[in-house]
């Protein structure tokens, strides 16, 4: 078999699994955010955290109840690892640095997980169980809540009420995010992927030396990084390290988990606001995005120019042996297109326009499918913004879903969509210019380039994944990373809530004749065409001074 042909068939797998998963898990998530109930252990923690979770929340108060919980997230997260060299479990590692302590805290507080250190020689059971790993469900939960309020703001009517953030966290953490990644777990640890609290061991002799490997809970780990589109992985080389991602299977199985509940929230909206087809509207607009990025990419890391790449079948450079192009090219487009970050090969050494791609999947916003939550409000905002482009091209008043899209509905959709471009820029600005921070790069040129652009394209929507060749670990990239994944988290949900409210206090506008049809397979186009547009509008000057420079070249 040829490994177009075998790319092309664990496509062809992945799809299909993710299709059998798509109803049912998608209507079971509408039941959890739907239901009255409460279960025991949910009124356990209702009651240790003073929480009353059947009052109903103002968008204020829902975003004050995610900025709370968040900045105590960091906070603990911060002297955790702070004190790490004084703590039982460390494996002798001593307390990590105040600056790369703040950027570690902010990165797994905010989903995004960015690494600046080798998980392996850094950090000790304690601080991975007990902080990396509690962090990869919440951040997560609080995405999904995020999205279920702006879900809400499109169902319900004449009310400013979203819900309750505290209920809407602890019941995606419990129904949700803890039993599918118990069943995650428990396959990969199956499959090879090892679940342990050893210490340091030395294997064999190499070059008069020896090799030194820590043990780990890693399959849990594991199972949730990939789940929650977390990313950040317990060994530095990530799920390229077979101790994480050992076989084809487990390498396509951790791909499924990446994008099986973005996929599946698109049900979950349809069904909450009460017509399903408006949620394969959505799911085929990410899909056809997401399965472009992959076409596109298998297309340039089998097929690019030179006679070593044609001579190995493809551009293996960089590429796990085990998992080969096709496979590495459809985890590079869906943990870029998602805000994961987990790669199971090295995008700084992909083809210059195999890198592009992975770089603007980022700058799409991470809508196709994206991020556990992020993904869909993301989305609900690029449809917000299309459906105004439909009514300036017609001439009559935009409406979505039974609401009207006036001028303080866009204005908030607009500043959504300006935020984290605007980070991205201004910081790789900064950073080219300043003497100091381009001595990181490894490389001169259009790749040294395109090495802090990614860095901050990743940093600003909240992926983790990096190019491999910038020393992220100084003083200037901890402190501008940690500032671009905070205000790259948090702004964008001020918008999101702020348009949630809005939505729910108006009454719903009856459908007409001139009502655009926001179901159809035309609107699935003009929101397709709105966000790529939109997006090489803003990123085509970065991305031609970096991997489209080094592409052409």
């Amino acid at each position: 078999m040829g490994p177009v042909l075998a790319g092309v068939l664990q496509l062809l797998a992945l799809i299909a699994a993710l299709a059998l998963a798509y109803i049912p898990l998608g209507s079971y998530m509408a039941r959890v955010y739907s239901s009255d109930k409460h279960w025991r252990v949910e009124k356990w923690i209702y009651k240790g955290i003073g929480a009353h979770p059947d009052a109903e929340m103002t968008w204020s108060a829902y975003l004050r109840g995610v900025l709370a919980f968040s900045a105590v997230g960091v906070l603990f997260l911060y002297l955790l690892q702070r004190l790490q060299g004084v703590m039982p479990g460390s494996l002798g590692f001593s307390s990590v640095d105040p600056a790369q302590s703040f950027n570690t805290a902010v990165s797994f507080v905010t989903n995004t997980n960015w690494q600046s250190y080798y998980g392996e020689q850094t950090m000790g059971h304690v601080v991975q169980t007990a902080g990396l790993a509690v962090q990869n469900f919440v951040s997560a939960a609080v995405g999904m809540a995020v999205a279920v309020a702006l879900v809400r703001g499109f169902a319900r009517s004449r009310t400013g009420e979203l819900g309750n953030f505290w209920s809407d966290l602890v019941r995606g953490t419990v129904r949700i995010l803890l039993p599918g990644a118990a069943i995650a777990a428990v396959v990969l640890v199956a499959c090879g992927v090892i679940q342990n609290f050893s210490g340091i061991h030395e294997v064999g002799q190499f070059m008069g030396g020896s090799q030194q490997w820590n043990g780990g809970a890693v399959a849990s780990q594991e199972a949730i990084k990939e789940l929650g589109t977390n990313g950040g992985g317990y060994f530095n080389a990530n799920s390229a390290h077979p101790f994480e991602n050992p076989t084809p299977f487990t390498n396509l199985f951790e791909i499924f988990l990446i994008l099986v509940i973005p996929f599946a929230l698109t049900r979950t909206f349809g069904v909450m606001v009460g017509s399903v087809r408006q949620g394969y509207a959505i799911l085929a607009t990410m899909f056809t995005i997401w399965l472009g990025f992959v076409a596109l990419m298998m297309w340039t890391e089998f097929a690019h120019h030179g006679p070593a790449l044609q001579a190995a079948g493809g551009a293996y450079e960089g590429k796990e042996v085990r998992f080969g192009v096709g496979a590495s090219s459809i985890f590079a487009v869906s943990t870029t297109l998602t805000s994961t970050g987990a790669v199971d090969s090295f995008h700084s050494s992909f083809t210059g326009l195999g890198g592009g791609i992975t770089m603007l999947g980022m700058m799409l916003g991470e809508i196709a499918p994206g991020g556990v939550g992020s993904g869909l409000y993301g989305m609900l905002i690029m449809a917000v913004i299309a459906v105004f482009i439909a009514g300036l091209m017609v001439g009559r008043t935009p409406e979505y879903l039974g609401k009207k899209i006036g001028t303080r509905e866009i204005k908030l959709a607009a500043c959504y969509i300006l935020i984290t471009p605007a980070l991205v820029l201004v910081f790789t600005a900064v950073s080219m210019a300043l003497p100091t921070p381009p001595h990181s790069m490894l490389n001169a040129g259009a790749h040294g380039f395109s090495e802090v652009l990614y860095a901050f394209t990743s940093a600003s929507n909240n992926n983790g994944s990096a190019f491999a060749g910038l020393n992220a670990n100084t003083d200037w990239f901890n402190t501008m990373t940690g500032l671009a994944m905070l205000l790259g988290r948090f702004l964008p949900m001020v918008f999101v809530l702020a348009l949630a409210g809005s939505l729910a206090g108006q009454k719903p506008v009856p459908v007409t004749a001139g009502t655009l049809r926001t179901e159809k397979p035309l609107f699935t186009g003009l929101l397709v065409g709105a966000i790529l547009i939109i997006t090489g509008l803003t990123y085509f000057p970065a991305l031609a001074l970096g991997p489209l420079a080094e592409g052409l070249a």
